[in-house]
């Protein structure tokens, strides 16, 4: 009982600790002060610079990338015409960025080096090559494409780059371990989810099998070879999961663009809602019988084998709990190929299969006895990971509605758990435990409402005109709806007729693909010293997300190289260029700036 309450209380802390980092979230900026005064940036040309070298069959792309910009991994693409190329070849030099609206992203900073192999090139083949990249002050820039014209290559001559192209992709695994914390982080966070997985009811048939095996070596076995016979075992499990990564990692590089669709999103959110329900107990995730008895038979006939013969039997007790691990693989498993990374797809899944193995290793050394007893207790773990499930499809339902009402289904998610731990699977327990956990339960409850209340009753925002009289209530994000500026001709009537209601005018360019044209929709736009900065202003904006030809026209006339950009036009209908506003800029100075350009 104390091991379950200890338990649950480290869950109850987790969940409490991530609602109230959200909870922050709601009212506050995560970037850091802006520069006192507005950073200049460089034009895409300059900030990037661009070159290509083709050697035989062979075709390398390089940027020189100048300081405090990057360049994102998943946004390089190429389209082919009259040639076939091979997988790219990517250097080991990227980091990783973190933002609220896109998660986690692959970057270079300084310069990378892309290698392609030609497998066919016709004459006047070409490649069109598209990158994107942004600013650490804030900025990003539309994607960009480049034209690449190829020289004629043909199949047979091709034969030899390609191999030296393969062997290009062997690393240095010493360096690539000591050079990247991240990666040492994730692993200890697979080894402990793997321990987790160890002790889940479809682990537990593994307990039996590796029982008979050290029994089967006589009635006393040596600790050192009972260790030998159950690390062995845990090797052919490891050795299943590990090449499953592996086969993922090397798969995600030319799908993990797809992620971001909304289709094959609803796909993730509808399959981990599923995974977490099997994890409840809902149905069950199993093998058909037919297919576990000759898995079982096959083991069966392994247990006094040699070492090989463990080995062997390792993977088919893998084979056989796979189906029941599935949820918990299924995100990992996304999350590698998402990453697309070999080395961590072959060492995530080895670590979690190494955790998953730890239980395992010391029942066949110990006999069972330090183990705890099957109960209740593998239901509670079990229930842990659909929970986690439910939190990953929540994940990518962000992905999609970047709104704060995503916000009450993670409160729903923690009176689930509440209600799950405190209330459904209440078990006799000291005064004690009783009074830590509804004194947790009450945190819980306290916290889920707070954000609830926080979403579904917002802050009624209301615009303060320079006279001081009230104005109408705002949007529910806290600022007046946009006026759609489709065109460059739109535009122009639009601010003519704002104009003739005597009012300035501010146009927001604006791109999904822009983080701080979210954060200026989040943190800037709605804070009450800005909108009484543009009280008298009409709010226009023109969507640059995909590079339509009005879009193209539009940033071409007013020269536009990134986004986000803020334009204003006085109540002549004049654009106010010492004015304008590229990049990202908080609510003070923003508001300080706009009292300045338009209220002179």
């Amino acid at each position: 009982m104390v091991k379950q309450s200890v338990f649950s209380l480290f869950v109850l802390l987790l969940l409490g600790s991530l609602s109230v980092f959200s909870y922050a979230q709601i009212g506050s900026n995560s970037l850091s002060d802006p520069f006192s005064e507005e950073p200049q940036f460089l034009q895409v040309d300059e900030a990037f610079k661009f070159d290509f070298e083709q050697k035989g069959d062979q075709l390398t792309v390089k940027f020189d990338i100048a300081d405090g910009y990057y360049l994102y991994k998943k946004q390089f693409r190429v389209t082919v015409k009259g040639a076939t190329l091979g997988e790219p070849v990517y250097p080991d030099t990227f980091v990783q960025i973190e933002d609220e609206f896109f998660g986690i992203s692959d970057v270079f900073y300084q310069g990378v080096q892309i290698t392609y192999p030609i497998t066919e090139s016709k004459k006047d083949a070409t490649v069109a090559f598209r990158f994107q990249g942004c600013a650490d002050a804030g900025l990003c820039y539309p994607p960009t494409i480049k034209q690449i014209y190829l020289n004629e290559v043909s199949t047979g001559d091709s034969t030899e780059s390609a191999s030296s192209g393969a062997r290009s992709q062997q690393f240095d695994l010493a360096d690539k371990l000591a050079g990247e914390e991240s990666l040492w982080i994730a692993l200890a966070a697979f080894l402990g989810l793997g321990i987790l997985l160890g002790f889940t009811p479809c682990v537990f048939p593994m307990y039996p099998i590796l029982s008979g095996i050290v029994i089967g070596q006589g009635k006393e076995v040596k600790t050192s070879k009972a260790f030998t016979l159950s690390f062995v075992y845990v090797q052919g499990m490891a050795i299943t999961y590990s090449l499953l990564g592996l086969v993922v990692a090397s798969a995600g590089v030319q799908f993990q663009a797809a992620l971001q669709n909304p289709i094959l999103l609803s796909v993730f959110i509808i399959v981990f809602v599923l995974l977490a329900l099997a994890m409840f107990g809902a149905y069950e995730l199993q093998l058909p019988s037919s297919w576990q008895e000759r898995l079982n038979n096959l083991s069966n006939n392994q247990k006094r084998g040699n070492m090989v013969g463990v080995f062997v039997m390792g993977i088919l007790s893998g084979l056989i709990a796979s189906p029941c691990t599935t949820a918990p693989l299924t995100a990992i498993l996304l999350y590698i190929a998402q990453s697309g990374d070999m080395v961590l797809g072959f060492f995530a899944l080895y670590v979690l299969s190494i955790g998953m193995g730890i239980p395992l290793i010391i029942f066949g050394i110990t006999g069972g006895k330090l183990l705890p007893k099957a109960g209740n207790w593998m239901n509670v773990v079990k229930a842990t990971f659909g929970f986690m499930m439910l939190a990953v499809a929540i994940f990518f339902i962000e992905r999609m509605w970047i709104s704060e009402y995503s916000l009450l289904l993670y409160a729903g998610l923690g009176l689930g758990m509440f209600t799950y731990y405190f209330v459904m699977n209440a078990n006799s327990a000291t005064t004690f435990w009783k009074g830590v956990r509804t004194l947790l339960i009450f945190l819980g409850l306290f916290s889920s409402a707070m954000l609830a209340y926080r979403v579904i009753f917002p802050p009624q925002v209301v615009a303060v005109a320079a006279s001081g009289d009230s104005a109408a209530t705002l949007n529910k994000k806290g600022h007046p709806e946009f006026i759609i500026v489709k065109n460059l001709a739109d535009l122009k009537e639009k601010v003519a007729a704002a104009n003739a209601q005597g009012q300035s005018v501010m146009v927001d360019l604006y791109a999904d693909w822009c983080v701080a044209c979210k954060e200026f929709e989040k943190y800037t736009f709605p804070d009450p010293a800005v909108l009484a900065a543009l009280s008298n202003t009409a709010w226009m904006q023109i969507d640059l997300t995909h590079n339509t030809p009005e879009g193209l026209a539009f940033q071409e006339h007013f020269s536009i190289f990134g986004l986000p950009t803020i334009l204003f036009f006085d109540e002549q209908g004049n654009e106010l260029t010492q004015s304008r506003i590229t990049g990202f800029m908080r609510a003070e100075p923003f508001a300080q700036h706009v009292e300045a350009a338009l209220n002179q």
